[in-house]
């Protein structure tokens, strides 16, 4: 599709965010939410919809709720009444979902995104409302038989739904991200999107540049990845426009997204409100939430991605960029924080640049968390600090780190086993220096000449003929002054 085409029109776009709360117990019963378990293993009376069983609400999950509320600076409703959601599948046995409708938990509220360097968006978040999940059904272990697991059915889970405020498949990413990110700060969800806590929806329309009304939109489901969830939206968007432009019209669906063949399928019309014939749950009385509630769950908050952001910048001294990196992931931050406590205030910038850059290259390529890393916080400190007291060069460094990384030790055992310590001495690096400007006599007469350029490829001798090993700084100072 053609640049100038995409440019005549605007994506709008919004996200339903399911975080499955980290309760030891389900929602309603007391079926514990463990994964893993053999199916149907931990699905109860009140989970399988038995004659007779009435519903508990789990205390926890409404605080969790609230705490999340509370974090986006949103209305909590002092009032919480639980609704009938009415349709019929196999991995539903009561034959509805117990959800929230006009009264949920949380109410209109915001957060704040970077999807590039400095760029900020706020984002409206409509509502937030706890309800249960349904079963899974299975289509590949049985031939011509589907399997219902129901051990997921009444699992507590905090329902998200956005405005339609974003404009671009990087604008979603980001704002799942953050959310992602913030609900794992206040552990509330583990966010595991392998195991389906952290499960996303997107509804996607288009419009034309100059017309404010919305379009019709398709939501799109099956979305496990935040790379998956860009290039479904990227798809969708110019599906829907290519469809336009041909003189089509875009039907309001729910839409499979393959990642396999990256495109998105037609599962179903698009249900409305009224199409699920929502009303009160007569088992259940409304949740009853006071100031008092509100007050002491906000008492208890920790420090929050945004709070930790400004305070490594104000306190720290690092860039605006390498503090959003570091807070957008809760268990980098923790290792962030556990070096800087091991190491000098003055190496805050250098070791955020090491964790962003060469540990962050290194997790990626072997497919690792952080929590996970063959480096310790210490030991990244220790690199650090040798390369600050001029034992090691910053191109050493690199060698060390790849050793540590190899499970060879700690920068100290490697730089002494390898032999790697800087040369400092001024006589040392002066004699190589004399060596390397008798060898080349041209290059000196070019340098003399004003040719400035010659310098690197001075340096660059020096560097060879000590192996790496010569401080780079006392290099440049010492040729300066030989040659001039």
């Amino acid at each position: 599709m053609s640049t100038n085409l995409m440019n005549q029109w605007e994506s709008v776009i919004g996200l339903e965010i399911h975080a499955q709360l980290a309760t030891a117990s389900k929602i309603f019963s007391g079926a514990s939410t463990a994964y893993g378990a053999e199916p149907n293993t931990q699905a109860c009376a009140v989970d399988l919809g038995m004659p007779g069983v009435l519903p508990v609400l789990n205390r926890e999950a409404v605080r969790m709720a609230i705490r999340f509320g509370v974090a986006i600076d949103a209305v909590i409703d002092h009032q919480s009444i639980f609704a009938r959601k009415n349709y019929f599948y196999p991995d539903l046995p009561k034959g509805y979902q117990i959800s929230q409708f006009e009264h949920p938990i949380v109410g209109k509220g915001h957060i704040g995104i970077s999807p590039a360097e400095g760029e900020h968006r706020e984002i409206g978040i409509t509502r937030a409302h706890l309800e249960e999940d349904a079963g899974k059904s299975t289509h590949d272990q049985f031939p011509e038989q589907s399997g219902i697991d129901l051990n997921r059915a009444g699992t507590p889970l905090l329902e998200i739904v956005s405005e339609p405020d974003m404009r671009s498949a990087k604008e979603a990413v980001a704002y799942a991200r953050k959310i992602h990110s913030l609900v794992r700060y206040l552990e509330i969800c583990d966010g595991n999107m392998q195991e389906g806590s952290f499960r996303c929806d997107a509804n996607v329309s288009i419009r034309r540049k100059d017309d404010d009304r919305l379009g019709t939109r398709a939501e799109l489901k099956n979305i496990n990845s935040f790379r998956f969830l860009e290039r479904a939206i990227n798809y969708e968007i110019e599906r829907q426009i290519d469809l336009v432009e041909d003189g089509g019209t875009v039907v309001q669906e729910t839409r499979l997204y393959d990642s396999e063949r990256d495109e998105t399928r037609s599962m179903r019309s698009k249900e409305e409100a009224n199409d699920y014939r929502y009303f009160p749950d007569p088992d259940l009385l409304p949740v009853a939430i006071s100031d008092e509630d509100i007050a002491q769950i906000r008492a208890a908050l920790p420090e929050l991605p945004e709070q930790k952001k400004q305070r490594y910048i104000d306190d720290l001294g690092l860039s605006d960029y390498n503090a959003e990196q570091l807070t957008a992931n809760r268990d980098t931050a923790v290792y962030f924080e556990a070096a800087y406590a091991e190491g000098d205030s003055a190496a805050a910038a250098q070791l955020a640049n090491w964790i962003l850059g060469d540990l962050a290259g290194a997790l990626n390529k072997a497919g690792l968390d952080i929590v996970d890393s063959p480096i310790s916080s210490p030991m990244l400190v220790q690199l650090v600090a040798r390369i600050a007291d001029n034992t090691i060069s910053g191109k050493i460094a690199k060698q060390v780190f790849d050793a540590m990384w190899q499970g060879e030790g700690g920068a100290d055992e490697i730089i002494e086993t390898r032999g790697l310590r800087q040369i400092t001495d001024s006589g040392a690096i002066e004699t190589l220096i004399d060596e390397v400007i008798a060898a080349n006599p041209d290059q000196v007469e070019q340098f003399r000449a004003g040719k400035e350029k010659v310098l690197g490829f001075f340096v660059g001798q020096v560097m060879n003929q000590s192996r790496g090993k010569a401080n780079p700084g006392q290099v440049n100072t010492i040729l300066r002054d030989k040659l001039k």
